[in-house]
C-alpha cells in the first residue's frame, strides 16, 4: 500500500506541475496580448488628443507632413480592404481546391510529392514575392487591362493582391488538408453505402465535418494578408487612394504604419503617433474578425453535432 500511495502522490504531483505550467503559458499569452494592446492604446490616445477621432475614421484625405496635415484614414482602410479581398479571392479557391484534391482524390504517393511542393511557397521571403509582383505580374496586369480597353497602373492593387493570394495559398491548403484528412473514414464509407457519389460525399459530409478547421485556416490567411507589407510597398505603392478600382495604385494600413515610423518627425508629433492609431484600428479589426470566426466555428460545431446524433 505504501508503494501504491507513493506512486499516486507522484502522479498527482506531476499532474499539478503540468497544470501549473499550462496555466503559466496561458497567462503569458494573455499578458503579452494585453501588453501589445496597451502599448498601442496609450500612444493612440495621445494622437487623438491632437487630431479628431471622427475625422480619422471618416476623413478622405491622408496627407501627413504638409502645411495642413490631414489624417483621414478612410483611403488607407479602403486600400487594405481591396487588396485583402483580391488576395482571398485568389487563395481560397486554389488553396481549398488543392486541399480537397490532395486529401480525397490524390494517391498517397502523389500526395507525398504535391504537399511539400506546395508548402515551398510558404518559405519564400516576402521580398521575393514583391519582386515577382513588381517585375512580372504588374506588367501582365497592364497588358491585360489594355487588351480589354482599360487603363491600369504599374503599381496596381490587383498585382499586389494576386501575388499576396499566391503567398497565402499554403496556409489555406496545408491546414485545410490536415482537417479534411482528419475526418473519419467511417463517415465516408457510410455515405458511399447510402449511394452517394464521391463528390456528394465531399460536399455533404466531409466539408461540413471539417468546416470549423477550414474557417480557422481562412482566418489565419486573412490575418496574414492584413499584416503583409513588403509586397504592397513594391507592387502597389504608398499613395492613399479612396477607390475600389483594383487597377489603380493604393496602400494599406501596415505600409502606412511603417512609412509613419521611419520618417524624420519627432516621436510625439501627429505624423508619428498616427502609426499607433492605425495599429489600434488594425488590432480592433483583427479582434472583431476573430470573434466572428469563433462564433461561426461554434455554430457549425453545434450544427454538425446535432446532425450526427
Amino acid at each position: 500500500m505504501n508503494i501504491f500511495d507513493s506512486q499516486k502522490k507522484q502522479r498527482e504531483l506531476s499532474e499539478k506541475l503540468i497544470k501549473a505550467i499550462l496555466i503559466f503559458a496561458a497567462t503569458i499569452s494573455i499578458l503579452t496580448t494585453l501588453g501589445i494592446l496597451f502599448s498601442i492604446l496609450f500612444e493612440a490616445i495621445e494622437f487623438f488628443k491632437l487630431r479628431s477621432f471622427w475625422y480619422f475614421l471618416t476623413g478622405t484625405t491622408w496627407s501627413p507632413g504638409t502645411a495642413n496635415s490631414q489624417f483621414g484614414a478612410l483611403p488607407i482602410f479602403a486600400g487594405t480592404f481591396v487588396i485583402t479581398v483580391i488576395a482571398l479571392a485568389v487563395a481560397i479557391p486554389i488553396g481549398l481546391g488543392s486541399a480537397i484534391y490532395m486529401s480525397e482524390y490524390a494517391s498517397p504517393r502523389l500526395r507525398d510529392y504535391l504537399k511539400p511542393m506546395l508548402e515551398i511557397l510558404a518559405g519564400i521571403p516576402t521580398v521575393v514575392y514583391g519582386f515577382f509582383a513588381a517585375i512580372t505580374v504588374a506588367p501582365l496586369v497592364v497588358k491585360a487591362a489594355s487588351f480589354f480597353g482599360l487603363e491600369a497602373t504599374f503599381n496596381s492593387a490587383l498585382a499586389s493582391g494576386v501575388v499576396m493570394g499566391i503567398m497565402i495559398i499554403p496556409l489555406i491548403s496545408s491546414l485545410s488538408d490536415d482537417v479534411i484528412k482528419a475526418v473519419p473514414d467511417s463517415q465516408r464509407k457510410a455515405a458511399f453505402a447510402l449511394g452517394m457519389t464521391q463528390a456528394e460525399t465531399i460536399r455533404n459530409i466531409v466539408i461540413p465535418s471539417a468546416l470549423p478547421g477550414i474557417i480557422s485556416a481562412f482566418l489565419l490567411a486573412l490575418s496574414r494578408a492584413l499584416g503583409e507589407t513588403m509586397i504592397v510597398v513594391m507592387a502597389a505603392g504608398l499613395r492613399p487612394n479612396l477607390s475600389i478600382n483594383p487597377l489603380e495604385d493604393m496602400t494599406t494600413v501596415t505600409v502606412t504604419i511603417v512609412n509613419s515610423l521611419v520618417g524624420d518627425f519627432e516621436f510625439n508629433s501627429p505624423e508619428t503617433l498616427s502609426a499607433f492609431a492605425l495599429g489600434l484600428a488594425l488590432f480592433i479589426v483583427t479582434l472583431i474578425l476573430n470573434m466572428i470566426s469563433l462564433s461561426l466555428i461554434r455554430k457549425f460545431k453545434e450544427k454538425y453535432k446535432v446532425n450526427t446524433l
